[in-house]
């Protein structure tokens, strides 16, 4: 695709679109993304599966009478793209009316972002099924018990994304991104636990297979014995990967539509104390290397840095245009989709706990006894309202500021908010799975079901 190319001609199809709708007495905002992806999955040494996929089209959101109506479509012929319209009004026509819809006006400037490495196009696909290969190798060399792969692959994806709306917004940008992960299973005697490694940026030379490999054996192979502990009170320290599993829970009650809507365990906190002191959380559209950066949400609104808890207080909510109208406050540019086919919700960018200042081992040396967690099981079921959750956990047992044994077939229980109050130490190693990211934080004192 060329894709200077394919900007210049989106634009002009999108601002047709919109002044169409403007014909028809709405006001009205169109959305274009079309974008390539590619992924490679290898298992002993073959590839298994090589598939790239292309994807295109337009959402339309249209206000008329206060009431909203969208339509998309990928079919860009000028019968279709009418049609698309006629849709969207005629959607908008069945819709309740809500003073709070709006769009946002005209942006004076978008941050400069370096969101496109050419090198994850011109990397010939041999060069990428090598690097996948070279992941497989590395972990299955870092140990003989490393014995099968359960998944290894690679996947990158480039895009454009093209907005026009009546309101005086015309705006594109042009990003890639890449990332590879590994999935082993490392066996000894009867028994056989899984570990997994895997890097995501917009950098194609950052992806290191020796790292992913080793990664996933490493985690693989240190559970190998694993077995319970009896019931305790003791410190708990989550690694990077557990607490970013955390933040997926903290997240939607961050969003202010869930806040609105009674769904938060934030809910009326703001200017209150909902963490400790060592604990900041983030929200960045704008982060250098971030997947999730852009220079404008999915309604236009340019991305921030937006600063969610400082130093354990609640400072605001994210955003988009229709929850901020409602609260009376600006957007934070967190208006998110997942595609042209939804309207834009309120969701993450680059969401994250700041790093602190100490390393994961000073982190580790001052607990005379308590619990490394590697790993969660049953997330999904913490309750995004009350806070409340109760998860099994496996990970290794620490005594005299030691990584000693391997542990699992425990459960921790609590609640988010206590939870964050919690945290006596941060970790200086912030790490990124994806869009979220958090560095090792350690917990004074939690129950340990044995």
């Amino acid at each position: 695709m060329d894709y200077q190319a394919l900007q210049k001609q989106y634009l002009d199809l999108a601002a047709r679109v919109v002044e169409m709708a403007a014909g028809k007495g709405a006001i009205a905002e169109a959305y274009i993304s079309a974008g390539e992806n590619l992924s490679i999955e290898v298992r002993n040494q073959e590839v298994e599966a090589l598939t790239t996929a292309r994807d295109q089209g337009l959402g339309l959101r249209v206000i008329a009478g206060q009431r909203v109506g969208f339509a998309f479509t990928t079919d860009f012929s000028p019968p279709a793209l009418e049609l698309c319209v006629e849709q969207a009004l005629a959607n908008a026509r069945m819709a309740t009316p809500d003073e709070h819809n709006c769009l946002p006006a005209r942006y004076p400037g978008y941050p400069q972002l370096d969101l496109f490495d050419p090198e994850i196009t011109t990397t010939p696909v041999e060069k990428k099924i090598e690097l996948v290969r070279e992941i497989e190798r590395q972990a299955r060399a870092y140990d003989p018990r490393v014995k099968i792969t359960e998944s290894c692959s690679y996947n990158d994806s480039r895009y454009l994304v093209v907005l026009v709306n009546s309101q005086g917004i015309t705006a594109a940008y042009h990003a890639a991104y890449c990332g590879a992960s590994t999935f082993v299973v490392a066996v000894e005697n009867e028994e056989s636990q899984t570990g997994f490694g895997l890097a995501y940026g917009l950098q194609y030379k950052n992806i290191d297979p020796a790292k992913i490999g080793r990664e996933g054996a490493a985690r693989a192979v240190r559970m190998l014995g694993a077995r319970r502990v009896n019931t305790q009170r003791a410190a708990v320290v989550f690694d990077p990967y557990v607490a970013t599993n955390f933040l997926g829970v903290i997240a939607p009650a961050l969003a202010a539509d869930a806040v609105q809507k009674g769904k938060s365990l934030f809910r009326g906190r703001v200017g209150q104390q909902v963490a400790a002191p060592v604990v900041n959380i983030i929200d960045d559209g704008r982060r250098p290397d971030g997947i999730a950066s852009s220079p404008f949400d999915g309604e236009g609104v340019p991305t921030e840095h937006t600063v969610l808890v400082e130093k354990g207080v609640l400072k605001c909510y994210l955003h988009n245009t229709y929850t901020a109208a409602r609260d009376g406050v600006k957007s934070t540019g967190n208006g998110a989709r997942g595609s042209f086919k939804t309207t834009p919700e309120v969701g993450t960018t680059n969401f994250y706990i700041e790093a602190g200042s100490h390393t994961p081992e000073e982190i580790i040396k001052e607990i005379p006894k308590g619990l490394y967690v590697t790993e969660v099981m049953g997330m999904h079921t913490a309750n995004p309202i009350s806070g409340d959750f109760s998860v099994g956990a496996s990970g290794l047992w620490i005594e005299k500021g030691e990584l000693t044994r391997p542990v699992r077939g425990v459960a921790i229980a609590g609640n988010i908010i206590s939870l964050l109050e919690g945290i006596d130490a941060v970790g200086n190693d912030l790490t990124f799975f994806g869009a979220t990211g958090a560095p090792t934080v350690r917990i004074a004192s939690m129950t340990i079901s044995g």
